[in-house]
Order: structure tokens, then sequence, then C-alpha cells
């Protein structure tokens, strides 16, 4: 079974996961209830067509071919124009639009390319699809890697892309889960023998746009830590303990909020 028909039975995967940390009744709503968002926010739609555009940078070199940075704008530019023209369910915040992304895209991805690094990392995959079990749960963990390249010395370098609206703190990195599940993805998928180097790939959306690169790895505890947890979860998940996280900073921008309420509410009889 491939990547994309295991995504259609029941699985887990770091956003999943993440969100039951986040709020277990977001998750219900979101993963068990299969609810339909109230809206979609604006930063999933602008991340998605960014990564789609870094995408293809790294596709093209792969083949040996470095795309200026005019024909990568030209290609954010048409997914922008796919994911987002014409649809309404985006909720963008004042001051923005789909007019407004265009060359707010643009403009992170010159920062990014005006600070990108020279290396010599070979591209082995790019949004290499990942399934694995861990120990005690019954259903695997699957997802996409955004870039996988190694160095002349062998070493495999996992990069994560990511947009975000402030530079990452040292505890941001330390504990970042998603690329600690992506280095247990590559261990248990024929990477177990050889020296993993994680990267987060940071394009910041501050109002002089940045790009950012922090290189971090993960130990063995590390990985036995998170294992740990997410065999938690995934006990959280059977038991059906969806506790709500009303008080966290997240909740404002709950794509559930309605559901949310009329769920206190019902409860509260």
């Amino acid at each position: 079974m491939d990547i994309s028909e295991q995504l259609k039975q029941p699985h887990l995967s770091a956003s999943s996961i993440g969100q039951f940390l986040d709020c277990g009744l977001a998750f219900k709503f979101n993963r068990i209830d299969k609810l339909k968002p109230e809206f979609i926010p604006d930063s999933l739609v602008f991340g998605s067509a960014i990564h789609k555009a870094l995408a293809a940078y790294y596709m093209e070199k792969k083949s040996g071919i470095i795309m200026s940075i005019e024909e990568i704008q030209d290609a954010y530019e048409q997914f922008w124009e796919m994911e987002a023209k014409g649809n309404e369910e985006i909720q963008y915040p004042e001051g923005k639009n789909y007019e407004t992304y265009i060359a707010d895209g643009k403009n992170l991805l010159s920062a990014w390319h005006d600070n990108l690094p020279g290396d010599d990392f070979k591209v082995i995959a790019i949004k290499e699809g990942f399934s694995f079990i861990i120990p005690g749960i019954d259903i695997p963990i699957v997802g996409f890697i955004d870039l996988i390249q190694a160095d002349e010395a062998g070493t495999i370098i996992i990069t994560d892309f990511k947009t975000t609206s402030r530079a990452y703190s040292a505890d941001d990195i330390d504990k970042n889960m998603q690329i600690n599940i992506y280095q247990l993805a590559l261990k248990s998928n024929g990477y177990a023998n050889r020296e993993i180097i994680l990267k987060l790939d940071c394009l910041i959306k501050t109002k002089k746009p940045k790009f950012e690169q922090y290189y971090t790895i993960r130990t063995e505890l590390d990985q036995q830590r998170l294992i740990h947890k997410i065999q938690q979860v995934w006990e959280g998940i059977k038991k059906e303990v969806f506790l709500p996280n009303d008080t966290g900073w997240k909740c404002r921008y709950c794509q559930f909020k309605t559901a949310c309420e009329r769920w206190f509410l019902e409860k509260g009889d």
C-alpha cells in the first residue's frame, strides 16, 4: 500500500499528534467527528504555496538545474492562484487579501533566496512519504518529509520548511516534535545506521521578511521520550480522552469554535 492509500486509512501523523497535545477536543472534532472547519486560515494556504515553490526549486536542483528567483516567484504565484483564487473559505486578517499575498510571497522568497547558504548537499528526495510503526500502537505513523539531502561524508540532512511569523528560539528548535518524528521515520526505513542532522528552514513573515536556518540533532533519549509520548497519545485516543484546552493562545484561532462552545453548553447541562 503506497502512502496516498495509507492516508485514507486510520493513521497518526505529526500534525494529528500535535493537535491532540494542543487540544484533545479540537482533535476529536477534526479527526474523529470529521467536522467541516468553519474557515481555512490564510497562513495554512500561504504556507502550502510557499512549500510547493521550494519543492519545485529542489526538484529542479536534483536534476542539475538551478532556478532563478524570478522562476521561483512565478512558480509560487501559480501555486497561490491554484490554492487561493476564488476560495471564499480562506479567512484573511485585516489588511490582507488574495492580492497582497502575491507580493508577500514573492518578497519572502526573495529573502530566502538572497540568504540561502551555498552547499554541496546532494538532494536525495523531495516531499518523501514515510510510514512506520511504533510498538504498542495499532496504526502507522504516516507523513511526508519536505527535503532529504546528504553531505559529502554521507550524513543525512532532514529539512523541514517553515513559514512563521517570528524567529525561532533555542527552545522552539530543541523541542520541535515534527523533525524528531521525521528522524524516527528515516531510522525505521533504512537509515538506522546513518548519521542524521535535522534542519529547519524558516521563512519569517516579519515586516521585513527574513530567512534563517537552524540545525539541531536528536539523541536516543530524545527519541525514546518521543516514542513514549506518542504511545500515551494513542492510549488517550483509544480511551476517548479528548480534553479541551480553552486557555491556550491557539484557542482564539480555532476552526471549530462554534462546535466547542456547543460542546461546553451540552456538558454543562
